[in-house]
């Protein structure tokens, strides 16, 4: 008896267009409304991440998408599969990181009714993406896929989503239904007058000051930019999201800005007379927090200004980031060193290596990040996990180059390191992958530890140990003076990495910290080191910029 040819789906279809996209990877759980989706993918070179958590999925994405600059894909069932998608879909979205999410649904034969675990998905999903499709016809589905990764990788990137009813993942489609071919799009140039107006503009400044934003990382206009702040003696502070995009040991880099208080970048910035605002999205850092003076701004990005009272260019420089750069360096000059920013660097790196020794236990978090930095590699890729943990990170944790230190801060979400560090060590299994996580954030998606031991991703996660919301209660004690409602108790985090196949180490002593982590990293496997830590530092911090503040 000869067995027929199966008939392609529309499941079936939407593989073959996620293997013409290049998809390497997807992040989810399967469930009863995607099976024929989970079906294709047997026969399929993609390769299926199964996850313990929804969430976990789309940080993965997330992650994913921000590391390689294509989108992420996460997948998931209908109703609590899908809506545990939110959290990281909407971190990917305000990030700027390329995502596609997928989705199971009920059949559209249902969806007129009250159904089993029906929810309006496209609905829900509108307002946190690009761009949210329901398939409603099986010979739809190649466009369908062709826009959801067309919105989701065009500048600026975010999430999209593909809601695929239980019904139509099953309908024939025809033998001529093809995926669509992916289009590169050449970047725009930035018009000669605009840069004629920036290059005068730059020129002529008494104080101008650089601030860096992830679009200057994600168009890969790093070394250009430092080139360009070399050249015309401009310093160059950058955002949280944009740690690396000038090494950090350079004369012009003045380091992190965006920590919840006035520190050394916002006195420099106050003293501006004008901002050169390169890659800058203002989700990153609020205008408010930084535009504190008349200062003119420079917009130089491949997208126009986003509108805000606080943000209103002079002159917006719309294009290629690299070549605006290139163009406006050819026409502006300038001699006069910033005594001033390089004076305030000077006390910045006093500051910085005055913990470098400190051996006081618990751990300070200076301390901590200081050791970071010394087992890690300049092309070694720290995750950052949001909390306590973040604003030290900005601070103090200093990088050589871009993309190695990753910090949720458009919606600075909570429980992205480890998922975010599996996706880190699957796109570059030979770096030193470490992620940084408070407790608190540890405790959210620590599921996901037994997805890294499965997949042999060895990456090293160190956990700052308070049993506290550590940032809420910094927060709380800045304005009221004491806390409440935010301490709590944890697990044996080391009994926690065995009974999951992995190692764990906790630290006793603060000098035992570094040869731990480089212990940790000769291991075959993930490993956890839980580090108590002083978070008495947040309010010493606190009043020691108090102090600092009006005399510089």
């Amino acid at each position: 008896m000869t067995r027929t040819k199966k008939q392609r789906n529309t499941a079936d279809l939407l593989v073959e267009c996620l293997e013409e996209e290049g998809v390497h990877y997807i992040f989810g759980i399967p469930g009863e409304e995607n099976l024929s989706i989970m079906n294709a993918l047997e026969r399929s070179k993609i390769e299926f991440i199964t996850v313990r958590h929804e969430q976990g999925a789309a940080f993965m994405a997330d992650v994913y998408g921000r590391l390689t600059g294509k989108a992420g894909v996460c997948m998931a069932t209908l109703g609590p599969g899908a809506t545990n998608l939110i959290t990281g879909v909407a971190d990917a979205d305000c990030d700027g990181a390329p995502l596609v999410a997928i989705s199971g649904q009920v059949g559209t034969d249902k969806m007129h009714i009250t159904a089993h675990q029906y929810l309006d998905l496209r609905s829900m999903f509108e307002p946190i993406t690009r761009r949210a499709y329901t398939v409603v016809r099986p010979d739809t589905m190649a466009e369908i896929t062709r826009l959801a990764f067309k919105y989701a990788e065009r500048e600026k990137p975010g999430a999209t989503f593909i809601d695929l009813p239980v019904n139509i993942s099953h309908m024939p489609v025809a033998d001529t239904e093809r995926p669509m071919q992916r289009k590169a799009i050449l970047p725009e140039t930035a018009l000669q007058s605009q840069i004629e107006a920036a290059a005068a503009m730059i020129s002529y400044a008494k104080n101008p000051v650089i601030l860096a934003g992830s679009s200057a990382i994600r168009n890969h206009a790093s070394e250009m930019l430092t080139k360009f702040a070399e050249t015309l003696k401009v310093p160059v502070i950058n955002t949280m999201m944009a740690k690396g995009v000038i090494p950090f040991d350079n004369p012009y880099s003045l380091w992190t800005v965006g920590i919840p208080m006035e520190d050394y970048q916002t006195k420099v910035l106050e003293r501006a007379s004008l901002v050169i605002a390169i890659g800058y999205d203002i989700i990153e850092y609020a205008p408010a927090k930084w535009h504190l003076s008349q200062a003119d701004i420079i917009h130089i990005d491949t997208m126009p200004a986003d509108i805000n009272k606080n943000y209103e260019p002079a002159v917006e420089v719309v294009g290629d980031i690299t070549d605006s750069l290139s163009r406006i360096l050819e026409k502006a000059a300038r001699l006069q060193k910033p005594t001033y920013a390089l004076d305030i660097r000077r006390r910045m790196v006093e500051e910085h290596e005055s913990y470098a020794s400190d051996l006081s236990f618990p751990v300070k978090p200076q301390k901590a990040l200081i050791d970071c930095r010394r087992v890690m590699g300049e092309d070694d890729i720290v995750i950052s996990d949001v909390g306590a943990n973040k604003v030290w990170i900005a601070r103090h944790y200093n990088c050589y180059k871009p993309n190695t230190c990753i910090i949720s801060n458009g919606f600075a979400t909570m429980g992205i390191a480890v998922p975010g560090a599996i996706a880190a060590k699957l796109v570059h299994p030979n770096k030193k992958v470490l992620a940084i996580t408070g407790d608190a954030g540890f405790m959210m998606n620590c599921q996901e530890f037994e997805t890294a031991y499965r997949l042999g991703t060895n990456f090293v996660t160190l956990i700052f140990n308070d049993c506290s919301y550590g940032l809420i209660k910094w927060k709380q004690d800045m304005q009221f003076g004491h806390h409440a409602y935010v301490d709590f108790t944890n697990p044996d985090f080391v009994k926690f990495a065995e009974s999951v196949g992995a190692i764990g180490y906790r630290i006793e002593k603060t000098e035992d910290l570094l040869p731990t982590m480089e212990e940790a990293f000769a291991q075959d496997r993930p490993v956890i080191i839980d580090c108590p830590v002083d978070y008495g530092e947040n309010m010493k911090l606190t009043e020691h910029l108090k102090e600092l503040m009006p005399n510089l």
